[in-house]
């Protein structure tokens, strides 16, 4: 017996599976130690495997968006917890720590890598956030308190509910999580004009490892620039954001304009790059290049995607005497109201489609996806796009998307929140690839591309180091093993440049222990861990 337990001791507990009843029956036992509400209200936010399969499965997949991750080799949460107060995530952080499990807080958005509901340790819990979701706008203030499950969707609605002239600079999808976006920096068309959504953060309310509920004078300034940017869940639960709203004209314009290799798309490109960042502050033009077919040959396309702070006549003004080898004509622009730029961007029919839409959780389609990110510092010729386009046409699924930077990215210092890629981008890379197909040879195929195209565009974008956007997760530039300080600085930098030192400072400080971890969470100073929290349970 004595060496059985010795056994056991000798290694670390995360490489050790828990028990998941036991794991269920002592969660039952201390989540109302540490809440204020009843026993029967606690049980009801706790899901396993073994106790309430059926409601831990449906809970489980729905709000899974990458289907890369939803298999029977994935591996599963021993519980799931669907806090509805801050007292129950402040119990379940409590519990979570004193039974020795991981906690991935999962606020339902995209998560490319599935880090929120994945977990390289085999005793992880997930704080599904998804009852979160309210979202309180003020007009008198041109303030929203919006809570960090709820997604961005909802929080556009209920805008668009109080004012017509009023918006918030945020991503083009509705289903993105607000706490990852917020947390991670967000950006959306607007980002010309007003920067990034972190950039409009005027508090927070946090649970942190020890429990407490925490906002931006309680926690600090240290804290509250840590979690703008440089990913809320190192640091603790978000549990919402005060944002400032904007201001908007009410007729926005719209446009999508598509040219091929054959139509000089390559020359196009090269064109954009050098006038879009210094053109007016109030355009944006994002381009997709894509591996397309046409007349059953083989090539690239561009497709030019703008959102106009203004109507019609200003931009066809603006396009004309900026960029006029676009072409544009009148009847491409589309005037429309901010939420209907909403909803174009998020490629609904304006026909068809009602703002409601937004209220929709589960509007998109899930898939199998990989996404990876550059940023571009110096102009690509038109010979260099002409290779990228041949590159992307010869690998056959893969596409880019180029998202143009300029006017307030460049006015915003590089350290004033902890993302850093401010003046100096051009415009920034998402590698994009989506596929239907379970097929794991496929799926070997397509990551592959993704992988490729990245070191084909080596010589192209950013080096010493070479950029990556947090949100656009990416596990191929780096993993954390435990608590590695030189793990986490690996990818650590890629993300945040000069700002990773500061976020390792912060952290040390907020979470000594390292409680809110994942594979790139930001590590400890390497000594300065005190000893994680994980107890076997007896």
């Amino acid at each position: 017996m004595f060496s059985i337990l010795f056994t056991i001791l000798s290694f670390p507990s995360s490489t050790i599976a828990l028990d998941p009843d036991s794991v269920y029956q002592s969660f039952l036992q201390c989540l109302p130690l540490n809440s204020p509400e009843s026993v029967s209200e606690l049980s009801d936010i706790v899901y396993s495997s073994t106790a309430n399969s059926t409601s831990y499965t449906t809970l489980l997949v729905d709000y899974i968006k990458n289907q890369r991750f939803n298999n029977s080799k994935t591996p599963k949460p021993v519980l799931i917890i669907t806090p509805a107060t801050e007292s129950q995530v402040q119990a379940a952080v409590l519990c979570a720590k004193k039974v020795g499990v991981q906690i991935k807080i999962r606020s339902g958005g995209h998560d490319y890598e599935g880090i929120s509901y994945v977990s390289s340790d085999p005793n992880f819990i997930i704080l599904d956030m998804f009852k979160f979701d309210k979202v309180s706008v003020d007009i008198s203030t041109e303030t929203v308190v919006v809570q960090s499950g709820a997604l961005l969707g909802q929080l556009y609605y209920r805008i668009y509910e109080k004012s017509k002239v009023h918006g918030f600079p945020a991503g083009v999808c509705p289903t993105v999580g607000v706490g990852g976006h917020l947390s991670g920096g967000g950006y959306g068309t607007m980002l010309r004009k007003y920067g990034l959504s972190v950039d409009h953060v005027i508090n927070f309310r946090i649970v942190d490892s020890n429990g407490r509920v925490l906002d931006r004078e309680t926690g600090g300034e240290d804290l509250f620039w840590a979690v703008r940017g440089g990913g809320g869940a190192s640091f603790g639960v978000i549990l919402s954001y005060t944002v400032k709203l904007v201001r908007i004209p009410e007729v926005n314009t719209v446009f999508r304009v598509m040219k091929t290799q054959a139509e000089n798309a390559a020359a196009l490109v090269a064109k954009w790059q050098k006038v879009m960042p210094k053109i007016d502050d109030d355009l944006f033009i994002r381009i997709l290049l894509q591996p397309v077919t046409v007349n059953k040959k083989k090539t690239g396309r561009a497709t030019f995607i703008a959102h106009y702070l203004g109507d019609r006549n200003g931009l066809m003004e603006l396009m004309g005497k900026s960029f006029p080898e676009l072409g544009l004509k009148k009847e491409d622009c589309i005037e429309v109201s901010w939420i209907e730029s909403v909803l174009y961007w998020a490629n609904f029919d304006l026909n068809t489609t009602k703002p409601e839409i937004l209220l929709d959780r589960h509007s998109d389609k899930v898939n199998f996806g990989k996404r990876k990110s550059d940023y571009v510092q110096t102009p690509i010729s038109e010979s260099g796009m002409t290779s990228i386009f041949n590159k992307l046409v010869e690998l056959g699924k893969l596409g880019f998307v180029f998202n143009l930077y300029g006017g307030r990215m460049y006015e915003i210092a590089a350290d004033a929140t902890p993302f850093p890629h401010r003046a100096g981008n051009l415009f920034k890379i998402q590698y994009s690839v989506n596929w239907n197909d379970p097929d794991p040879v496929l799926e070997a195929n397509y990551l592959n591309q993704s992988r490729v195209m990245y070191e084909f565009m080596t010589p192209f974008v950013s080096k010493n180091p070479r950029g990556a956007y947090l949100n656009y997760r990416d596990l191929d530039i780096g993993v954390m093993s435990g608590d590695s300080y030189s793990d986490g600085k690996v990818y650590g930098e890629k993300y945040f440049m000069g700002n990773f030192e500061r976020l390792v400072k912060i952290k040390t400080a907020v979470d000594p222990d390292n409680v809110f971890r994942n594979e790139q969470s930001i590590p400890t100073l390497p000594g300065k861990t005190s000893g994680k929290s994980r107890k076997m349970i007896a």
